[in-house]
């Protein structure tokens, strides 16, 4: 059983402020991970597919995803859905089992209610400005609430990933000199470019 009390100190140390969305991605990713009976990704055993958009508040909540999930950026095994919603859909690749979990609205409206988001965040306080003694006790009962009180956690399901692949191949922009992955070189009358070297070269062209 993958424990979310073990990843907070790493997590908070990542996401770099004391909040409660990224516990709440902590817990999330936890229960994912339980349901299905997987370890963390060490390399892209797990897909997380997180339904936030952009540009509404509690992001952190990926940021505590990837912290105990093991899907990152860097290894390209999370992606944003672009829903507006806290959803998580976590995938093991190798079966194409899956389970989504998401926090209850209840419980994200609740928190709402409390002075960090009122007194603070609303007004524009940074969440790294806001008092401990007004976080912590959020803090404190995500990672204490029951499992029910704060997620649902739906029944596994199969789902179908898109086809990927890791590509070593590579080549260096003729204009710019970067290097650049094969599978996004363009072509420029002769010239092998990259995309933004692609798009200046038409720009050009059309002034």
């Amino acid at each position: 059983m993958i424990d979310p009390k073990e990843f907070l100190e790493a997590g908070q140390k990542l996401h770099g402020h004391v909040c409660p969305a990224m516990p709440l991605g902590l817990r999330a990713g936890a229960a994912a991970m339980n349901k299905l009976g997987v370890e963390r990704a060490k390399d892209g055993q797990l897909v997380a597919l997180v339904e936030l958009g952009e540009g509404h508040c509690a992001h952190c909540f990926a940021d505590g995803i990837q912290m105990i999930t093991g899907c990152t950026f860097g290894k390209g095994n999370i992606k944003q859905l672009g829903y507006g919603k806290f959803g998580l859909t976590l995938v093991e690749k190798a079966t194409g089992r899956a389970v989504r979990v998401v926090p209850r609205a209840d419980a994200q409206g609740a928190t709402k209610k409390t002075p960090f988001f009122t007194e603070f965040r609303e007004k524009g306080v940074p969440a790294s400005e806001v008092p401990l003694d007004v976080v912590q006790p959020l803090v404190d009962q995500v990672m204490s609430a029951p499992e029910d009180k704060i997620l649902k956690v739906e029944d596994i399901h199969q789902h179908e990933l898109e086809a990927g692949y890791d590509t070593f191949a590579s080549f260096v922009c003729d204009r710019c000199g970067d290097m650049v992955v094969e599978r996004y070189g363009r072509l420029f009358g002769d010239r092998h470019v990259c995309i933004p070297c692609q798009q200046q070269l038409l720009k050009g062209a059309n002034d």
